[in-house]
């Protein structure tokens, strides 16, 4: 079995007030993570400031940046100077009054490899994303960069098999998604727990359906809701799973780098005991097509 090792971090992370703030935090932990040797650094959905999707206000869209743009050259530079493959999640301002939530992957020599528009958009109690954000139009492709082909994901997108599965068909090598979900911090403990282990239970069955590792990079921390509601306890439990939906590493609810070793040569070999591709039925999938079959 072909062996190839890349060793990644994931960066999870609070929010510490503003865009300079977090992408000051950002540095100095790529910088970190860099040390140890990782060649693949994934940041947290909407990383330069709070998750301000939990209210509607039309301030917000003075955030939003366009691609290139000031933090895209910050991020680029931070690439280059570590050498490594950053993937990062901003609020793109592509045009007046048209706005997305775009994954940007930056290359190990700090040039933009691609970038990723979320697909699917949720609107729900404190998560008012179809307020801000235009589905994306990109498709889904997976990126190329030296370290592999990147499936790159974003947040909701992670309930969806046929996302991850798109990018699987593509040729993407690992799946990947910031994210930015937790809990409402008036819900009961039980519920919670569901929540989150249904969460955690998506991701292993995008890793075991596909044969590919998944590495999630969430947020933590509480941060309070701009409408006097009870805001929102971002629940953290990054992780990085194999193939076969096993951990390879997970966090808590803490600050921290994550890392872990990924051998992406596994996916060879579980596809070859595990032939789910081989034996998909692609004549009698025409109903995936509609909304809903009455």
């Amino acid at each position: 079995m072909n062996t190839k090792t890349l060793p990644v971090a994931l960066v999870q992370e609070t929010n510490h007030g503003d865009a300079e703030a977090n992408l000051a935090v950002i540095e100095a932990r790529v910088a970190e993570a860099a040390k140890s040797g990782v060649k693949l650094v994934l940041l947290q959905e909407l990383h330069n400031g709070a998750y301000f999707c939990q209210h509607e206000a039309v301030d917000e869209f003075e955030h939003a940046e366009p691609i290139p743009g000031p933090s895209t050259n910050r991020l680029g530079k931070l690439a280059q100077r570590h050498g490594v493959v950053l993937v990062s999640s901003l609020f793109e301002r592509r045009a007046t009054g048209l706005y997305h939530n775009t994954a940007v992957v930056f290359e190990a020599d700090g040039s933009i490899a691609g970038k990723y528009r979320k697909m699917h958009i949720p609107d729900d109690p404190g998560f008012y994303e179809k307020f801000y954000f235009t589905p994306g139009d990109l498709g889904f492709t997976p990126i190329d960069t030296s370290v592999g082909r990147l499936g790159v994901l974003v947040c909701w997108d992670q309930w969806y098999p046929e996302a991850a599965r798109l990018m699987a068909l593509a040729g993407a090598e690992l799946l990947l998604y910031p994210t930015a979900i937790g809990w409402d911090p008036d819900d009961a403990e039980d519920e919670k727990t569901r929540q989150r282990d249904a969460w955690l239970l998506s991701h292993r069955g995008h890793a075991v359906a596909n044969g590919l590792p998944v590495l999630s990079c969430n947020r933590v921390g509480h941060e309070a809701s701009p409408l006097g509601a009870s805001g929102i306890d971002f629940w953290g439990h990054s992780h990085v799973l194999g193939p076969q939906g096993e951990y390879l590493a997970q966090a808590d609810t803490a600050t921290t780098i994550l890392t872990a070793e990924v051998d992406l040569g596994r996916s060879e070999h579980v596809r070859r005991i595990w032939p789910f591709l081989r034996d998909r039925r692609i004549d009698a999938y025409g109903g995936l097509l509609k909304r809903y079959i009455d």
